[in-house]
């Protein structure tokens, strides 16, 4: 999601007087127009235009809203000032934001209406004050939200564990009584269904999949390093982990609400689903009821109930498919012909061709994300010697007796697309190797389809090594990685997976 993610909130304090002075010219220079506060008032939640201030400006922000990628949470703010919320989502105060917010500059608060040369503004509950604590290894990408990808440690084992998973919120995590949640189902006549947990748990079969989810900004930054800037959170090669997600089947829940997955109505195309901070996304119907799909409800992660930033006490996990679909805290299912209204589902998670820049470019004509194309990354380069006991057992299940190097990573597909080969280079590309594809942890591999990822590695005589170790992969249908970058660029940086290159200098052992 792009830095400007969430404008938010508020309660603010207002004068009496309503009127607008126009510009003047005073000594020859430009006066803008100013506006009473009470006016500003009046372009909230409920106006046609929708209006906010930023210390002494005044901004119409009618036109962007639909374009926010923090959804409508950003109404919260209109009729008042921004700044106290931009004090505690930060991640706001950078130049492309500010870029952004000039566009809809109208003019200046009547400075009879402030106070010590500010906009008075009235004390905000900071909405973030229950986010658990996090484990101090995550690498953070932002605070407020809370944005952290998966460390190297992590990376290096089939199964993350909980405290290492990568974290991707769009903003706080949501208050939720496990004892009274509930799961609305919407039928397609607007007839509704409600479950609570206990309910899901007990009526339902439990069911355990293994699934790897990675965040459609995963590696962004290598294409803004290899190509050009882009838009959002500079992910590294850790915004994707693996875990074992237990809960019931999403089309059970459906064909007990009333939906007939079995002879499925042609005007019912789309799955949508909402979270308790209001995030939403959808799914076709087709991925919701496929009993091939493992789409679930899930309450429990490695077979622990989930955290707090992981969607309890009740996720869904779209196996295969783009982790901005597997929608956290769940409070709401809709059957429906058209897909989620949500922004994160009609704008934000798209692709668009590298000359399309992101003032330019037509939201609807491209298709919302969903299944993920071939990726792998590396995420160890270690040297090894035979005078090391560890790396001397290493080396002798490679028939290698001198000093070498290491080299591990993952590999995933979208789509329940298993990984059938991996190609790694130590020379920069000019010549290739296959890695040895690793198989999963005893029993933990679970679902119709490879939906987790393939782990790797490859070893080899340190002396063969040249300056720059790269790696690409191939799934069952044949698709694999493209070499540049800036073919695949999009301004979004989403979907990044052209191959992973990483440097190499030798070290004395």
């Amino acid at each position: 999601m792009a830095a400007y993610q969430v404008l938010l909130v508020g309660a603010v304090i207002y004068a009496p007087t309503v009127q607008a002075e126009a510009p003047t010219e005073h000594d020859g220079q430009f006066q803008p127009t100013t506006f009473r506060l009470d006016e500003v008032r009046k372009h909230g939640r409920n106006a046609e235009e929708k209006w906010i201030t930023k210390g002494k400006k005044v901004y119409n922000i009618t036109d962007w809203i639909p374009g926010h990628p923090g959804g409508e949470v950003i109404l919260r703010a209109v009729g008042g000032p921004v700044d106290q919320y931009w004090n505690i989502f930060t991640i706001h105060k950078k130049q492309d934001v500010y870029d952004i917010l000039d566009t809809f500059y109208i003019g200046e608060v009547d400075p009879r209406d402030l106070v010590d040369g500010r906009v008075p503004v009235d004390h905000v509950d900071d909405p973030f004050k229950n986010d658990p604590k996090r484990d101090d290894r995550l690498i953070v990408h932002s605070a407020r939200p809370f944005n952290a990808e998966t460390p190297a440690e992590g990376l290096n084992a089939y199964i993350t564990p909980d405290d290492l998973f990568y974290v991707r919120q769009h903003m706080w995590v949501p208050d939720v009584d496990e004892a009274k949640h509930k799961l609305v189902v919407e039928l397609a006549d607007g007839e509704e269904k409600e479950y609570s947990l206990d309910d899901i748990k007990r009526n339902f079969k439990e069911v355990t999949v293994t699934a790897t989810l990675q965040c459609s900004g995963n590696r962004r930054k290598h294409m803004t390093e290899e190509s050009r800037s882009t838009n959002g959170l500079q992910w590294d090669a850790g915004a994707i982990s693996t875990a074992k997600w237990t809960g019931v089947r999403l089309r059970d829940v459906l064909k007990d609400a009333g939906v007939p997955i079995d002879d499925l109505p042609q005007d019912i195309k789309h799955v949508q689903f909402v979270g308790a901070e209001a995030y939403g996304a959808s799914i076709p119907a087709a991925k919701a009821i496929d009993p091939l799909g493992d789409v679930l409800l899930v309450y429990k992660m490695n077979e622990k109930p989930l955290a707090l930033d992981h969607g309890h006490p009740l996720r869904l996990v779209v196996p295969g498919t783009v982790a901005a679909r597997s929608v956290k805290w769940l409070n709401r299912i809709r059957v429906s012909d058209e897909e989620s209204p949500s922004q994160w589902q009609r704008r934000d998670y798209k692709c668009f061709g590298p000359n399309v820049a992101a003032g330019t470019a037509d939201w609807d004509s491209a298709p919302a994300i969903q299944e993920t194309p071939v990726q792998s990354a590396i995420t160890s380069l270690r040297d090894i010697t035979p005078h090391s006991p560890r790396d001397g057992k290493l080396l002798q299940v490679y028939g290698l007796e001198e000093d070498s190097i290491a080299v591990e990573g993952y590999s995933f597909a979208g789509g329940g697309r298993a990984i059938i080969r991996v190609d790694v280079s130590a020379d920069g590309g000019r010549s290739w190797q296959q890695a040895e594809l690793l198989p999963p942890d005893d029993g933990a591999a679970k679902g119709a389809k490879a939906w987790a990822w393939t782990r790797w590695r490859w070893v080899l005589p340190r002396a063969q090594a040249g300056r720059c170790f790269v790696v690409k992969a191939v799934d069952e249908a044949y698709n694999t990685q493209a070499g540049e970058y800036e073919a695949n660029y999009n301004f979004r940086g989403n979907l990044t997976s052209s191959w992973h290159r990483v440097g190499y200098r030798a070290k004395v052992l």
